[in-house]
């Protein structure tokens, strides 16, 4: 066994599915809830021994001592080896008291069996040797060859020599032969025997239809049970169905562990079957429970066969375990690198975000006087366009009056009349001048008809000014000119035929007028009748 597991860890550690775990079926859900609720099983039992002992306090008699005693045997065999014990040489005590050679055989066979169990084989099979077979009764022959057997079986396991192993299995078999030959044909007990007999001659179908057929018979919530359901185990084990054979250890160790047997062989081989196929985490769980029991029910021999198989099962589990921990230290690693990059890729993106933003306000301010420009550049347009077609129409009109003016002058020189050149014509160039204003006033208007009110708005409320309808004043004129982009005082005032001095005093006058908040008024008189949908409507 201890070869055959350092193979399969072997294997195990070559397999890339070393770590993966099998999934958990029903029988090993129901497995893993019996053993987290072991101790309450393990409670329940002590707690049964409890009340035998305390019934056991009130005999007085030997013989009731005696079987009440054997009752606590029973009960200690599979869960405490040592109290099994020490109770079984009080019955011996008893047996001697008694003189009765019946218990004193029963007691020894009770005793080479518990050896057996707890792994003192010497001691077990001082027993056997000096027991007189011959001189036995039947029923202590049945129990003699019983025992026997279980000794023969446990010292296989004990040794894990291939070479003793084949004269143990002889003398099992010549054991079991024996015992067919004393228990009633076709009992349950000589078909238990019989199913063993087929399984080691290799008539697999036939120990296991025997088998089945006890099982049938057995309660559920039976230790008899849980021995028939790990037969059926080993059959399945020798014919390598290794599926039902491990279906059935669940079966026969969930059994074990709700009446408390410590000495629960089904666990440990499941644990060692786990292993093979992959399911370290279990097979490490199931196996330390083995080890947990062995200890509680102090048998050095199941001990000695956990301690060849636990090192290697524990090795791996640690080896799991601390690749585990690297490939979580690895992942540590990674998640902080990850972590760092996603830190730096935030910072990255909220700084383009601020570049972005702040790009996007700068394009909102130039988009923003970009249509201030071009709100300007289509007043500008349809100002020019206005005022050419205006101005041009008046000269025109200029030009006829000077045409018309030639013919005159050159039609009195051929006529004689050189007088009437020299008649003064003031009144003339005051209307020319008078009507030019007029043309502009009504031009000026047209585009701007809101000026005058919105040029009010930035004098003081007692200074408004007034003009007649259709018609501006001077001052209105001198800043009219000005909202055309006329700002050289020069062209300002030759165009309103007056000085430049004049042009200053009435500018000065006008500023003193302005509201208070107003620091550059000038700047205010270019802003006034922005909008060009008014323009866009004359």
């Amino acid at each position: 066994m201890y070869r055959r597991l350092l193979l399969a860890a072997a294997l195990l550690n070559m397999s890339p599915a070393a770590g993966a775990a099998v999934k958990p079926d029903s029988l090993l859900a129901e497995l893993d809830r019996a053993i987290a609720g072991r101790e309450i099983y393990a409670g329940q039992k002590a707690a049964r021994i409890e009340e035998l002992k305390r019934r056991r306090e009130r005999l007085r008699s030997p013989e009731e001592v005696y079987r009440i005693n054997s009752e606590i045997i029973d009960n200690y065999e599979s869960f405490v080896c040592d109290s099994a014990e020490r109770y079984i040489h009080h019955n011996l005590a008893i047996a001697g008291q008694l003189n009765s050679p019946d218990h004193i055989v029963d007691s020894r066979l009770r005793l080479a069996f518990v050896y057996s169990l707890s792994g003192l084989f010497v001691q077990a099979n001082d027993i056997f040797r000096t027991i007189d077979y011959n001189r036995l009764s039947e029923q202590h022959r049945i129990r003699y060859c019983w025992d026997l057997i279980r000794y023969w079986e446990n010292l296989v396991k004990y040794t894990d020599n291939p070479a003793s192993a084949i004269d143990c299995e002889k003398q099992i078999e010549k054991c079991r032969d024996e015992l067919l030959t004393l228990l009633p044909d076709g009992s349950d007990n000589w078909l238990k025997e019989k199913a063993f007999a087929l399984q080691a001659q290799g008539d697999h179908d036939g120990a296991l239809a025997i088998l089945d057929q006890i099982l049938q018979k057995e309660r559920p919530d039976t230790h008899g049970y849980a021995m028939v359901a790990a037969s059926i185990a080993k059959v399945y084990r020798t014919t390598g169905d290794r599926e039902q054979e491990n279906r059935f250890l669940k079966m026969a160790a969930i059994t074990d562990i709700r009446f408390a047997v410590k000495e629960n062989e089904a666990l440990l081989t499941l644990a060692l079957n786990l292993f093979e196929q992959g399911d370290v985490d279990r097979s490490y769980n199931y196996i330390s429970v083995a080890l947990s029991d062995a200890n509680f029910y102090n048998s050095r021999f199941r001990n000695t066969v956990i301690a060849r198989i636990q090192p290697v099962i524990e090795s791996n589990y640690l080896h799991r375990i601390d690749r585990q921990r690297q490939n979580l230290r690895l992942m540590v690693i990674l998640l902080s690198l990850l972590t760092v990059a996603l830190i730096a890729t935030v910072a990255i993106i909220f700084r383009q975000m601020r570049i972005v933003a702040k790009a996007r306000r700068s394009l909102r301010e130039m988009n923003r006087q970009l249509m201030s420009v071009n709100r300007r550049l289509s007043e500008a347009n349809i100002v020019k366009e206005k005022y050419i077609g205006h101005f041009m129409n008046r000269c025109a009109i200029y030009i006829n009056k000077l045409d018309a003016y030639r013919r005159d002058i050159n039609a009195k020189i051929k006529s004689g009349q050189l007088d009437r050149l020299y008649r003064p014509s003031a009144r003339e160039h005051e209307q020319e001048v008078e009507e030019l204003l007029a043309s502009f006033d009504e031009a000026f208007l047209k585009l701007y008809p809101d000026f005058v009110d919105e040029f009010n708005s930035l004098l003081a409320p007692d200074e408004n000014m007034s003009s007649a309808s259709g018609s501006l004043n001077t001052e209105l004129r001198i800043f009219a000119l000005m909202r055309l982009g006329v700002v050289n005082v020069n062209r300002i005032a030759e165009f309103l035929h007056c000085s430049p001095q004049t042009i200053y005093n009435y500018k000065s006058n006008i500023k003193k007028r302005a509201r208070k908040e107003i620091s550059n008024f000038e700047e205010e008189v270019r802003k006034l009748s922005l909008p060009v949908s008014q323009l866009n409507q004359e």
